[in-house]
């Protein structure tokens, strides 16, 4: 079976959960955005929770789907359609041979993820199927979803049987609702006592707006300007997706997916592995605010959505069973 794009969206790749072991190479780990709700979205179309999947922005675009398939969309609401009618995020949906997804209008969110279930047939870069922009490599040619590409997709599974005649089924189980916090929780960063007092303080009481100059690479932040107690100068050092730099006007810059492999400016604080799918779907101009929280409370939280994850994918293993007997 295959995927085509019959209109691109403004930033469409193929992304999976990253790229390891290869950042003393220069390349960096990349991969989706919001892991979280790629895992989900796998999950919930029978998928391996690392598959890759097409991660959107919005204007998303348009799908033509050549065979019967199964398929969830998770992360953002894009107001997701089938042959023009609505089908909701977060649930597995088995659409018809010759179907066109399309996607109406933002909802909420920044990135929505569509996992088809099966794996792309063809080869991934250096483990890993995720487009690295930069490089030029990975994904579908190594960039962004174009019109008239062809994705071929390896599913093995005949599903035309269970729609009955009809163009979609959506399935009625899913996840459940979660709400997203306007507040970031971050741990110190290895510079964050450089910071003085003052600066300390606006960092943990005042908001910051995304800039629209944000990107895969980075989130720049908009806000009163930090200042360190001394001016220094840094060796380059490792850097990590959600990272907090200072730079050197005094703004702030959080590294993300597409980050680079190292970085010379000052690291105050991290985010939170759990509150990277938060961060992930924060919009321009939207507004933030960091909270500092310590390594237990990071690790509980970490551990409480990959519980939520096991307990989806046990309960999709039983309930998606009768289309892969």
């Amino acid at each position: 079976m295959s995927l085509r794009i019959i209109r691109a969206g403004v930033l469409d790749t193929i992304q999976d959960q990253g790229r390891y072991g290869r950042q003393h190479q220069g390349i960096n780990p990349g991969g989706a955005m919001d892991r979280f709700a790629s895992r989900v979205a796998n999950i919930l179309a029978g998928n391996d929770p690392s598959n890759p999947v097409i991660e959107m922005h919005f204007p998303a675009p348009v799908i033509w789907f050549r065979d019967a398939s199964l398929i969830a969309i998770g992360g953002a609401d894009f107001d997701a359609s089938i042959n023009g009618e609505p089908i909701p995020c977060e649930h597995p949906c088995l659409v018809s041979r010759n179907s066109i997804l399309q996607f109406n209008k933002n909802l909420n969110g920044a990135r929505a993820y569509l996992a088809v279930h099966g794996k792309p047939a063809f080869e991934p870069w250096l483990g890993s199927y995720s487009t690295n922009l930069k490089a030029g490599a990975g994904g579908l040619n190594g960039g962004p979803l174009k019109r008239d590409d062809e994705i071929p997709w390896h599913s093995g599974k005949d599903l035309s049987k269970f729609l009955d005649g009809t163009d979609r089924r959506v399935l009625s189980f899913s996840p459940g609702s979660r709400s997203a916090s306007p507040e970031l929780l971050v741990l110190p960063g290895k510079e964050w006592d450089m910071l003085d007092e003052e600066s300390k303080d606006v960092f943990l009481s005042e908001g910051f707006a995304i800039s629209s100059h944000s990107d895969r690479m980075g989130y720049q932040l908009s806000g009163h300007p930090l200042n360190l107690k001394e001016h220094i100068e840094m060796v380059s050092t490792g850097v990590n997706f959600g990272t907090v730099q200072l730079l050197p006007d005094g703004r702030m810059i959080i590294l993300m997916a597409d980050h680079q492999t190292t970085g010379g400016y000052p690291r105050i604080a991290h985010v939170i592995s759990a509150g990277l799918p938060s961060l992930a779907q924060k919009r321009a101009g939207e507004i933030t605010r960091f909270k500092m929280t310590d390594e237990e409370n990071a690790v509980g939280l970490l551990r409480k959505q990959q519980q939520q994850l096991s307990d989806l994918q046990i309960a999709c293993e039983d309930r998606l069973g009768m289309f892969f007997k």
